[in-house]
């Protein structure tokens, strides 16, 4: 079967060309795409950080309006990560996934896994510490220390980050595109990650097929049994609204 393109690919190509900014605000500020939509079913939120931050490298939806992307957030393992990848090889997706610090260290056979079946990894930060937060050196090395330990165990050069909790500053933004990355927020999220108050299946593949558009980049958490449950269907209900996944 052939394989799609790489998540990271079609990522890669939605980068506006980096400029130089000055005086960056530091100001936290947490993400959200907010409920507002376009014609095209796209957040309003999204598409307003895509033209606000992206000369920063920091984007919120995809430059392919034909394509979702699906992203999970690695903070620990829950069970589940082994029958997200055999869901997502038997569907023949590829996705990225946003390693904390924790993670690549405790679950090196999974982050094995994932490389050897063709998903991208992400940085998800060393400790998963809220970047505004820091100072621009504590932000550098929440950032490359991770990097290092993956390319040092793994022999694999992370290019994307998600910054922990949300929550980011222009300064921020610009300190990890300093450290060589591309900021990946997302364009559509529910509360998956409660493990002890998992949503409804039904309702949550209501949720997800409903907010399918074009450009999406779709934020889960893989300590979901919800998720884990019904990522075939959604894959399959995404591609029977005409998207690639």
């Amino acid at each position: 079967m052939k394989k799609i393109a790489s998540a990271a690919a079609i990522l890669t190509a939605a980068v506006m060309p980096a400029v130089s900014v000055c005086a960056a605000d530091c100001t936290k500020i947490g993400y959200g795409q907010g409920t507002e939509k376009d014609a095209q079913n796209r957040p309003t939120g999204a598409l307003q950080f895509n033209d606000r931050f992206g000369d920063l490298d920091a984007f919120a939806l995809s430059g392919d309006e034909n394509r979702i992307i699906i992203t999970f957030d690695q903070g620990y393992e829950n069970g589940y990560t082994a029958k997200i990848l055999d869901t997502l090889r038997e569907k023949n997706v590829s996705a990225v996934f946003f390693l904390t610090g924790d993670y690549a260290k405790k679950e090196p056979e999974l982050v094995k896994r994932m490389i050897a079946e063709g998903h991208t990894l992400g940085n998800h930060g060393m400790t998963h510490a809220s970047l505004p937060t820091l100072s621009e050196k504590e932000a550098e090395e929440e950032i490359m220390s991770l990097h290092d330990y993956v390319l040092n165990n793994y022999g694999y050069e992370m290019q994307y980050f998600r910054c922990p909790c949300g929550e980011y500053s222009e300064q921020a933004l610009e300190t990890v595109q300093k450290c060589g990355y591309k900021t990946v927020f997302w364009s559509y999220a529910y509360v998956d990650w409660k493990t002890d108050s998992q949503p409804q299946p039904a309702e949550s593949l209501q949720k997800l097929t409903d907010s399918a558009h074009g450009g999406e980049i779709l934020l889960l958490h893989s300590v979901s049994a919800t998720n884990a449950e019904i990522l075939g269907d959604a894959i399959d209900a995404f591609r029977a609204k005409g998207y690639k996944v």
